[in-house]
């Protein structure tokens, strides 16, 4: 297929006698890190902004942001809503899993056997709110159940009965089970942290779980066929995302998480790091570089890693705006040069 970084595969898939959807882009090429494109819909009277984003592969944040002058709840029939399905690809190895908390995204990264086109699979999903963050780092998927019975911790017990919503201490599988019907469970043995469905899928997008990982239930029963045990994840905080797609260099911004895990800490195998932290595990050693500190920054350090091979130029001024505005939607900033001399590699 032409166009690899732009084309959307659309697999549907018969389970149960429902029709399961998952979209899934070619993989570019090492040296091109951007996939999908931007497009637009009219909404119908019945709509609301989350309506319009689970159907095509969104979550409340994305839809929201790329739509600040629309009504969340009621867009009114015949609305130009912005779908924002354009991405810069995460930093680090194109393999796994990869959770971008300050995107509220996944990327999966499944093997491609030999002559296939490799692909990635992403998706929305909702992360641990400010007194239950989603620790950074590196883990693997080490079980997964369908239909789960959930063992609410002694601390989620003890917010619900101060909130007069006491907790059995097991939840049967159900419709009022919020782990859904599909769990994979995170190597993370000093907590109890999933990859989940819900039965609230309203929340998929946002900062409100209990530090676990919530998808919609469509995503998750498909995604649960696909990965399987021992699977890496890695799990990262990048508001900040820069890659190229051909000779134009690409800026994607997401706002900065209200709050995020502030101190190194060994979860058996996890790594708790600063925001932009890089943490890694070297012959059972975790290793861990000093954060990265403030927009500009971190900006700077990615133009930098984005010119190291291929010599480029930045419209600092463009990209400024890009950081104020936030808004996650990827933008041409810079373009690829012939004089090395002149790139941010060279500087």
């Amino acid at each position: 297929m032409k166009a690899a970084c732009a084309h959307l595969l659309a697999i549907l898939l018969l389970a149960g006698g429902a029709v399961v959807r998952a979209e899934v882009y070619e993989l570019p090429p090492v040296g091109n890190d951007v996939i999908g494109a931007v497009s637009s819909v009219m909404a119908r009277a019945e709509d609301t902004l989350l309506d319009i984003a689970r159907r095509h592969g969104l979550g409340y944040e994305d839809i929201v942001r790329a739509n600040p002058a629309v009504d969340p709840w009621l867009p009114g029939e015949g609305t130009t809503v912005v779908l924002p399905t354009r991405f810069v690809l995460p930093p680090g190895p194109r393999r796994g899993v990869v959770l971008n908390l300050a995107e509220y995204r996944m990327y999966y990264y499944p093997k491609a056997k030999a002559g296939e086109q490799p692909v990635v699979m992403t998706y929305p999903m909702s992360i641990g709110r400010m007194d239950w963050n989603t620790p950074l780092g590196l883990t693997r998927i080490v079980s997964k159940v369908q239909n789960p019975s959930w063992y609410p911790p002694e601390s989620v017990r003890k917010e619900h009965e101060e909130e007069g919503r006491p907790l059995p201490r097991v939840v049967p599988p159900g419709p009022d089970n919020p782990l859904g019907r599909h769990a994979m469970r995170l190597g993370i043995t000093s907590g109890a942290y999933l990859i989940h469905g819900t039965n609230r899928p309203a929340g998929v997008g946002m900062q409100v779980t209990h530090g676990c990982v919530r998808m919609f239930p469509e995503d998750i029963e498909f995604l649960f066929e696909q990965v399987g045990i021992d699977t890496e994840v890695r799990i990262i905080n990048e508001p900040v995302k820069m890659g190229w797609d051909g000779d134009q260099l690409h800026l994607e911004v997401h706002r900065v998480l209200d709050e995020t895990p502030a101190a190194v800490e060994d979860m058996d195998g996890v790594v708790i790091v600063e925001p932009g932290a890089e943490a890694a595990v070297d012959d059972g050693e975790i290793i861990v570089e000093a954060p990265v500190r403030g927009r500009l920054t971190t900006l700077t350090v990615q133009f930098v890693a984005a010119t190291n091979s291929k010599p480029g130029e930045l419209d600092w001024d463009h990209a400024e705006r890009l950081l104020e505005r936030a808004d996650g939607i990827p933008a041409p900033v810079g373009r690829s040069i012939k004089n090395a001399a002149t790139s941010a590699a060279s500087e």
